[in-house]
């Protein structure tokens, strides 16, 4: 209850037992449980009974990483209090069964842990928490308790309340942890609504040293078994043990404050009787513990530590990759080897009194388990992927692997015998043999012998290999008399005769005979007594003999070997023309020399080629090393396969082979094949032109990626191959990214010089536009800048004036006008003042001022016009032309001498009407402001460009704009009403202010009269933050260009510019000729481009 009173009653009610707890109302009870287990009392009073020298092993909490949201617990638990045994009187003990296996735990807002018996008398001390508890639940069998509340995790404690660890951190008060019967699931639901779900794992914790093996048993026992006596001892302490180790006679076990070393009392090997040698007195935190002779090592993550018996720190290790793996493999006391295994897949061998780490070998998987075998020549390694890996540890050769291994170990007495368990199954595998398989559940730990020790859960078990194993064991290492006596415990016929077979081949006729006697084979017997008869009149060389062996059985070509190794070729001659097998006799026409023996190989490959047999004289000349003649046959008959097959034996530095492979892959048409030779051999330049020549251009372009200095390689072809197939804006695009700027802008040179040789002055505008962006790509070369800022100027201007043109270019060529009178009179315009000097090629002034007097009269600019036909009169006209002209000038006369105000252009920075021919070109007569021409209509757009004062960057304007300061609107207040009898009146005023008398601005559209020099606009960081970002339009040009800002003085007629080529349009205009092009009028910017 609330007030810290637990009330228990029966089932009617009435109150049996009244616990009030010492807090009172300070610790009020929020969660109670019963524990469901009826053993647990005993293990309590129990546990105040043992003696001071029993100690705990193997319990440490580690927390490992699940696919599912859950928390996962090896069973080597956390670290628990150390606390001192409590004195009970004897009427503790005289509490009736029924009462004992009744337990109630207690959780109070004391922040206090308690347990207590039926009758209310409470179990050991308090137990401090830290935390207000909420819930309380056990496990099914009582041997864990869940705890969460105000620490917003959920913890584990054992049954007595020692905390073991964290199952799950949570935003919020835990209100609520409940474990599924049976199992070790967990659920947790929080004050957020968050539930949660989590699985506890628990793991066994053990030691091994060969025949000793040491276990934890009941949380707080030690178990140490002698796997070839199967005696056992048991060692008990007060304490949870976090980690244990064992080594010989030494025995060390980590407590949660201290570490205990134990040794023997003697030195006999079946001695189980272990005692303290050493403590201790330290916390350590560490993953893995090992112990030596004088030693412990502690693993923490990638760190070794070797620490003497008294704690001092004599040497460290810090490795590349996590620890996954520590094994003692022996040494002379304090000189100790270790067998070290890393997450990256790196086997070390250390020394305790070296600093310096050997490394072994590295391979690409990470370690979970090592042995190595008896005569430390070779390593088994069974990685994450649970496959068993056996290495030479000199030549660091993988010598084989098998998949499904989760442990593996080295027979002591066999150096080429080894098991591995997994998968339900023991595997057990001598030499290079297939594996035998036979069902066992558990690991392997070790293998003395003909017995296997298995552990499964906490049993250990001894396996009986079959006697065939342990024989052909045996008859790997050519120990034929051991393997004679393994063989007479019990085997088959047929392993009989494969002992005798091996000892016949190993020359020991002493147990062949005995071997074949037992198989009664008589043929084999005679062979022995005639090389027996042979050694008794003096022949000693063994090989003659092992020859002899080796045709008996069949092996003839071992035997021709071997009699060509004792000088006696002419044996292996007359064996193979008895046998008929012309071509191995061939071999051996006395050719003892290997330069003679590569010749008559060579010879026979001739011969065979000779026959018409290609495919045995490739195979000859590829064993004679004659590798040249065997490409050439290859590639004569057009065998790819079998050419690639001799490209990947051959070594890469045999550059001339390789090289005509790649050749005669690229006569074949297959140049896959050819590019993986030019790789072989490094040869990325001719892999670059394989590329080229087979136009398989995606793979030149990734292949110079990788290597830039192969762009000149791919990209200059690529450009001319373009070229070729008149993809010349390709081309240029092509050159330009091969870092040749110069053949790019001659390329676009040329295409703008054809396109205006050929009339194509829109395509003509556009290139030029090209060539000036890519002047000023350029131009961020500081060596380069003044003069290529100088070409972009220039050729921004041709683009203008060509893009223009082809309008007029039309209009005279054509017979029907694609543009309306207005458009064409201002396109002529602005050529006619564009071109007051020197007059680009193409452009035809004649018909730029044919253009201008038809659409001038035509609009009723007379005054223009009659000029235009006056200044025809001074060109030379063509004659289809004549007529027309002299007919126009006539007729001109007849009209007033006068433009219409209609078309006269205005000036939106001073309000001056211009005349329709300005002597200062395309500028304002009064204060010289530019006019800015809408790139389709060439109307003068209502813009006014203004720069910024010294020290506002871009950036900063563009921010002042867009911080867009409200203004007061003037127009409110405008709209009057008046009321009559008979009437009502709505009344607008029309002395509203357009700009409003706020706007800064118009005040910096002021110049001074009368001057003859232009005075731009410049505005302050006040002017941009009274502006409108809609009313802005900016020309963001890169660098080293300075951006161009435009205030439009009529908001409300919407302007569009090209965010390309800057370009300015009427809206309107603009969505027009994008959906009638699908792209910008001028750039040609599409409007899907993704860079934009």
């Amino acid at each position: 209850m609330f007030n810290g009173v637990i009330s228990i009653r029966n089932k009617n009610g009435e109150e049996k037992v009244k616990i009030e707890r010492p807090g009172g109302s300070l610790s009020p009870i929020w969660s109670i449980s019963w524990n469901p287990s009826s053993r647990w009392e005993r293990f309590w009073m129990d546990r105040e009974n043992k003696d001071a020298e029993e100690i705990t092993v193997n319990r440490y909490f580690q927390e490992l990483p699940s696919t599912l949201k859950s928390a996962v617990y090896s069973s080597q638990g956390s670290e628990a209090e150390e606390e001192e045994p409590e004195e009970e009187d004897d009427s503790s003990r005289a509490v009736n069964s029924e009462e004992r296996n009744d337990i109630l735990a207690v959780a109070d807002w004391g922040q206090k842990l308690s347990f207590y018996q039926l009758s209310g008398k409470q179990i050991g001390k308090d137990r401090p928490l830290n935390f207000d508890p909420c819930c309380i639940s056990y496990f099914t069998k009582g041997e864990y308790i869940l705890l969460g509340g105000s620490d917003k995790q959920v913890s584990l404690f054992t049954k007595d309340g020692v905390r073991l660890g964290t199952v799950g951190e949570q935003n919020s008060w835990v209100w609520t942890c409940k474990v599924k019967p049976d199992s070790n699931y967990v659920v947790v639901g929080c004050q957020d609504g968050t539930i949660s779900f989590y699985q506890l794992i628990f793991s066994t914790v053990h030691g091994l040293y060969k025949d000793r093996y040491a276990y934890r048993d009941s949380m707080t026992d030690v178990v140490v078994q002698h796997l070839i006596t199967e005696q056992k001892v048991r060692i008990k302490c007060k304490e949870l043990v976090k980690k244990i180790a064992i080594y010989k006679n030494r025995l060390a076990i980590q407590l949660p404050e201290k570490i205990l070393i134990y040794e023997l009392y003697s030195d006999d090997s079946s001695d189980m009787h272990y005692r303290v040698k050493e403590k201790i007195v330290k916390k350590f935190e560490c993953n893995l513990l090992v112990v030596c002779a004088d030693h412990i090592i502690l693993c923490q993550e990638k760190r070794l530590q070797c620490l003497s018996f008294s704690g001092v720190k004599e040497r460290e290790w810090q490795m590349e990759s996590l620890i996954r793996y520590i094994k003692v493999i022996g040494g002379p006391p304090g000189r100790e080897g270790l067998l070290v295994g890393l997450k990256n897949g790196q086997i070390l061998k250390i020394f305790v009194d070296n600093l310096f780490a050997i490394v072994l070998l590295k391979q690409a998987t990470a370690v979970r388990c090592l042995d190595m075998s008896a005569s430390r020549n070779k390593l088994a390694v069974v990685d994450e992927n649970d496959t068993c890996l056996v290495y030479d540890i000199h030549t660091k050769e993988l010598l084989f692997q098998e998949p499904n291994a989760n442990s593996v170990a080295w027979n002591t007495q066999c150096e080429d015998m080894l098991c591995f368990s997994g998968g339900g199954y023991l595997n057990i595998k001598a030499s290079t043999f297939p594996v035998h398989q036979q069902k066992l559940q558990g690991f392997v730990v070790g293998y003395n012998g003909s017995k296997i020790f298995c552990l499964h859960v906490f049993s250990m078990s001894a396996v009986e290999v079959p006697q065939s194993a342990p024989m052909y064991q045996y008859l790997d290492r050519k120990m034929f008399r051991e393997a004679y006596q393994i063989a007479c415990l019990g085997v088959t016929d047929t392993d009989w005769r494969e002992l005798a077979m091996e000892a016949l081949e190993g020359l020991e006729f002493e147990t062949a005979k005995k071997a074949f006697t037992r198989v009664q084979d008589l043929r084999y017997l005679e062979l022995i007594n005639s090389i027996e008869e042979r050694k008794k009149r003096g022949e000693t060389n063994n090989d003659l003999f092992l020859a002899d062996v080796f045709a008996y059985q069949g092996k003839f070509h071992e035997a021709a070997k071997l009699y060509k190794r004792s000088g006696r070729g002419n044996l292996a001659l007359d064996m193979y023309t008895d046998l008929r097998m012309f071509e191995n006799a061939k071999d051996f026409l006395g050719s003892e020399d290997p330069k003679e023996t590569k010749m008559l190989i060579t010879k026979q490959a001739d011969w065979a080629r000779n026959i018409n047999e290609p495919k045995a004289a490739v195979e000859m000349y590829v064993s004679a090393g004659e590798h040249a003649k065997a490409i050439e046959i290859c590639g004569d008959h057009g065998w790819v396969d079998t050419l690639i097959d001799i490209a990947r034996k051959l070594d890469k530095a045999e550059r001339e082979p390789l090289l005509m492979c790649a050749h005669y892959f690229q006569k074949l048409e297959s140049p896959g094949y050819a590019a993986e030779t030019y790789l072989k051999i490094g040869d990325l330049k001719a892999l670059a032109q394989l590329h080229v020549e087979t136009q398989h251009w995606d793979e030149a372009f990734a292949l110079g990626e990788k290597h830039p200095e192969l762009k000149d390689d791919i990209y200059v072809p690529y450009a001319q191959w373009l070229a070729e197939n008149d993809q010349f804006e390709e081309a240029q695009k092509a050159f330009h990214k091969a870092g040749r700027q110069g053949e790019a802008v001659r390329v676009l040179e040329q295409l703008t010089h054809n396109a205006v040789a050929e009339s194509r002055f829109n395509d003509a505008a556009y290139y030029y536009w090209m060539l000036s962006m890519q002047c000023l790509d350029i131009a961020q070369d500081p060596v380069q800048k003044d003069v290529m800022l100088g070409k972009f100027h220039h050729f921004q201007h041709l683009a203008k004036l060509y893009h223009g043109y082809h309008a007029v270019h039309r209009y005279t060529e054509e017979p029907f006008s694609f543009h309306l009178p207005e458009t064409l009179f201002n396109i002529s315009r602005f050529l006619l003042h564009s071109l007051t000097k020197d007059t680009p090629l193409g452009i035809s002034k004649f018909k730029t001022l044919l253009t201008l007097a038809k659409q001038s009269k035509a609009l009723g600019a007379y005054k223009l016009a009659r000029h235009a036909y006056d200044q025809l009169q001074g060109l030379h006209i063509p004659s289809k032309f004549q007529k027309p002209i002299e007919l126009g000038s006539l007729t001109i006369r007849s009209k007033p001498f006068q433009d219409s105000e209609d078309l006269v252009p205005l000036c939106y920075r001073c309000s001056t009407n211009n005349p329709l021919l300005n002597n200062l070109g395309n500028v304002c007569i009064n204060c010289r402001q530019p006019f800015i021409f809408s790139a389709s209509s060439y109307e003068v757009l209502h813009l006014v460009e203004f720069y910024l004062e010294d020290g506002i960057t871009d950036e900063e304007a563009v921010a002042l704009i867009d911080l867009e300061a409200p203004r007061h609107n003037r127009r409110e207040g405008k709209w009057q009403e008046v009321v009559s009898n008979n009437s009502q009146t709505l009344r607008l005023d029309e002395t509203v202010d357009p700009m409003g008398d706020d706007d800064p601005f118009p005040a910096k559209l002021s110049f001074e009269q009368g001057g003859s020099e232009f005075v731009p606009v410049v505005v302050s960081r006040s002017v941009l933050r009274s502006m409108s970002r809609r009313d802005i339009l900016i020309k963001r040009w890169p660098q080293p260009l300075k951006w161009q800002y435009f205030r439009s003085l009529l908001p409300d007629a919407s302007i569009t510019m090209c965010p390309s080529c800057f370009q300015m349009f009427h809206s309107e205009d603009y969505e027009l000729l994008v959906l009638q092009h699908t792209c910008c009028p001028y750039c040609r910017r599409r409007m899907d481009d993704p860079s934009l």
